[in-house]
């Protein structure tokens, strides 16, 4: 039995209802070349791709491309219904070339695929009785099993700054290398370091301190922070600051400064910044975007 042709039409009626109605039509699913596809047509234009007076146009795969890669060769057709000729995407030129389909790309087509004034100019014969006529035609197709890896990066602007205010007390009488308080920012949980002996390049001379991952991230993800650490100025407004875009992930899950404050400099400022034996240490974190591992995302350039 031959396969059924890889043509689809799709008729639309009362083209004025329709086209003050219907911001976004999506055609019925149908097979070719063993995929299955469907039109989307935007009647007055791609409101995404800011493309006002004209129609656009595209073929979608309808599958499930977890691991694949579709690449096809098709046109997209509008009748000209008097000469029973057609208006053509892609080009004559552009004709025969793949376009590769996969799970961040399943639709190809046309943004301006046609002015909405040319579509309507009677003369051009593509809108006859208040009716147009669109297909699509899939003439080749080849799969590809998606063997490389991607990401995803998303901001996250909309996150509200997260604060912490941490009140260290008896500080000359810490024995500990490292104090730690747990907090969260974003959908994560996080961990202020201060070591009030130094540590790294700051041992015994300095202050430091550090933001630090509290729990695993995934491999391969990665958070994109705004940071600031502030030693609190007690009587005046003359903050010890330090302020960063990180990037944190499995491989990087603390950042900070070493040698955040001198610690002579510390013991001498008794009435500002340690006073009565006691600091006061901020953490503020804001969270700017997240980047997750995603297998399949993008071609492999192999």
């Amino acid at each position: 039995m031959d396969e059924p042709p890889p043509y689809y039409i799709l008729q639309i009626h009362d083209y004025e209802e329709f086209n003050n109605a219907v911001e976004k039509y999506e055609s019925e699913v149908f097979e070719a070349k063993g995929c299955k596809w469907k039109l989307v047509l935007y009647p007055r234009g791609n409101k995404s791709k800011e493309v006002p007076h004209h129609i656009s146009l595209y073929l979608a795969l309808a599958d499930s491309v977890e691991h694949e890669e579709v690449y096809a060769v098709f046109c997209l057709y509008l009748l000209d219904q008097e000469k029973q000729h057609d208006f053509i995407f892609p080009a004559p030129d552009a004709q025969g070339k793949e376009r590769c389909f996969h799970k961040s790309k399943l639709e190809w087509g046309s943004d301006l695929f046609i002015p909405i004034t040319k579509f309507s100019d009677a003369s051009n014969g593509y809108l006859v009785n208040n009716t147009f006529v669109l297909g699509a035609e899939v003439i080749s197709v080849r799969k590809e099993t998606v063997t490389g890896k991607g990401e995803s990066f998303k901001m996250t602007k909309e996150l509200p700054d997260t604060k912490l205010a941490w009140k260290i007390k008896k500080f000359s009488k810490i024995k500990e290398k490292c104090c730690r308080k747990i907090f969260t920012a974003g959908d994560q949980q996080w961990e202020l370091e201060f070591y009030p002996k130094g540590t790294g390049l700051g041992e015994n001379c300095f202050l430091s301190l550090y933001l630090a991952l509290a729990e695993p991230i995934p491999p391969s993800s990665k958070i994109y922070t705004h940071v600031t650490l502030r030693l609190v100025d007690q009587a005046k407004d003359r903050h010890i600051i330090g302020k960063e875009n990180f990037w944190f992930s499995e491989s990087t899950p603390r950042q900070g400064w070493s040698r955040f404050t001198a610690l002579h400099y510390l013991y001498r400022s008794k009435k500002t910044l340690l006073v009565n034996d006691t600091c006061i240490v901020e953490a503020e974190v804001k969270v700017l975007g997240v980047v997750k591992n995603n297998a399949a995302l993008f071609a492999s350039s192999s």
